[in-house]
């Protein structure tokens, strides 16, 4: 029998950030976070998720922050979207 796993990514999720500021550009308003799930599959078909990312860019400057280079108040609107 043969069996498939592994692990594949789901689709990803966009967010307009509107009450930041791009701590580069100053620029309010033009930030949005795209989160990134990656799932364990059997078959493809997705079982569990094992992982997920985060990453802001600004589409006014194009810069673009991972995880760890969040400030305070792009972690405290991204709470707020997710409850």
């Amino acid at each position: 029998m043969i069996l498939f796993f592994g692990t594949r990514p789901g689709k990803p999720e966009t967010k307009k950030l509107f009450n930041c500021i791009c701590p580069y550009c100053q620029q309010q308003g033009t930030l949005t976070a795209v989160t990134q799930k990656n799932y364990f599959h059997i078959f493809w078909i997705k079982l569990f998720k094992i992982s997920s990312t985060t990453t802001v860019e600004c589409s006014h400057c194009k810069r673009g922050y991972y995880e760890n280079e969040f400030t305070e108040e792009m972690n405290r609107e991204l709470s707020k979207l997710n409850n």
